[in-house]
C-alpha cells in the first residue's frame, strides 16, 4: 500500500476524476463542466475540491464540498475501486475537515444511501453521527438517504 497524499484538485486531474466516478455505479456522475465549476474561486457556492494521489502522483480518489459557513456539505467523495479500504477516503476526509476548519466552518453535512454500509462505516469512523433520514431520496433503486453530521469546531 503506497502512501496517500492529498492536494487541491486541478483541471489536469479531471480525466482521472471522471474515470474514477465512472467506475463506481453509486458515485455521482457529474459532467466535466460541473467539476470545472467546482475548481473556480468564483463558483457559487464556493467549493473545496481535493484529490488523493499515490506516491507516483496517480489520482486515487477525490472529494468536493460546498461552503456555506458556518456549514459545509460533502457533495461527493470517491475512491478508485482498487484503492478502497486502504485509507484513501479517511485521508481525504481528514484533510477536508482541516481545510474547512481554516475557513471557520463548524459543521460538515452529507447524505448517503442508507444501504451503503462501507460509506456509513467510513463516515462513522471519521466522527460523523446520523442526523436524520430522507425517505425515498435516491432513485434507481429508490432508497432512503441517511443524513450525517460532523462537528468540526
Amino acid at each position: 500500500m503506497s502512501p496517500v497524499r492529498v492536494r487541491a484538485m486541478q483541471a489536469a486531474d479531471l480525466n482521472a476524476v471522471l474515470a474514477i466516478a465512472a467506475s463506481l455505479p453509486s458515485a455521482p456522475h457529474w459532467p466535466r463542466a460541473a467539476y470545472l465549476a467546482a475548481l473556480s474561486d468564483r463558483s457559487t457556492p464556493l467549493r473545496i475540491a481535493l484529490v488523493a494521489t499515490d506516491a507516483t502522483g496517480i489520482v486515487t480518489g477525490f472529494a468536493i464540498a460546498s461552503l456555506l459557513p458556518p456549514e459545509a456539505e460533502l457533495e461527493t467523495i470517491a475512491v478508485a475501486p482498487e484503492r478502497q479500504r486502504q485509507g484513501v477516503g479517511r485521508e481525504l476526509l481528514a484533510v477536508l475537515a482541516e481545510a474547512l476548519r481554516r475557513r471557520h466552518v463548524q459543521t460538515l453535512l452529507l447524505e448517503v444511501r442508507a444501504s451503503n454500509q462501507a460509506a456509513v462505516s467510513l463516515y462513522q469512523q471519521a466522527g460523523f453521527q446520523q442526523a436524520g433520514r430522507r425517505p425515498n431520496y435516491y432513485s434507481d433503486p429508490v432508497e432512503d438517504a441517511a443524513l450525517m453530521r460532523l462537528t468540526l469546531g
